[in-house]
């Protein structure tokens, strides 16, 4: 008799193997895209945002200050100092961007790391300040 066919325990131990893959896969990738979320948070902060911030500044001869915000690279403030040479909108998507996990960025100007700057940061997944920051200046003598 010549059946052809798989047996009930060649079935299970596919399944098995299946289940040992997945089980080694699946949390690999759950980290690559927090790791993903922190690499768009960073390049928001280093590069668009401050980027924006250094048009600004170059157009008025300083940052917007922390009760301006960040809606001064969307709109002229209306508040002192004077922007008399603002020529925004200074982000190209014509609003302001939220951090990856959908809190808004913390802008302050002049900042308390960067005193003739601004500080800039995401509060990170959990939305409080945490170790999960990103943030623009450096943190424990890293960057």
């Amino acid at each position: 008799m010549d059946k052809k066919g798989f047996t009930l325990v060649e079935i299970l131990l596919v399944v098995v193997i299946i289940g040992i893959l997945a089980a080694m896969v699946i949390p690999n990738m759950a980290g690559r895209s927090e790791q993903a979320r922190q690499a768009a948070a960073k390049a928001d902060i280093e590069a668009n945002l401050s980027t924006s911030l250094d048009l600004y500044e170059a157009d008025n001869g300083k940052y917007p200050t922390t009760e301006q915000g960040l809606k001064a690279l969307l709109v002229k403030p209306t508040t002192g100092p004077a922007a008399d040479n603002w020529s925004g909108p200074y982000l190209k998507r014509k609003k302001i961007p939220t951090d990856p996990w959908g809190h808004d960025y913390v802008y302050a100007a002049p900042g308390s790391h960067n005193p003739t700057e601004y500080d800039l940061s995401s509060l990170g997944p959990d939305g409080v300040e945490s170790a999960d920051d990103v943030v623009n200046w450096m943190k424990d003598d890293k960057k």
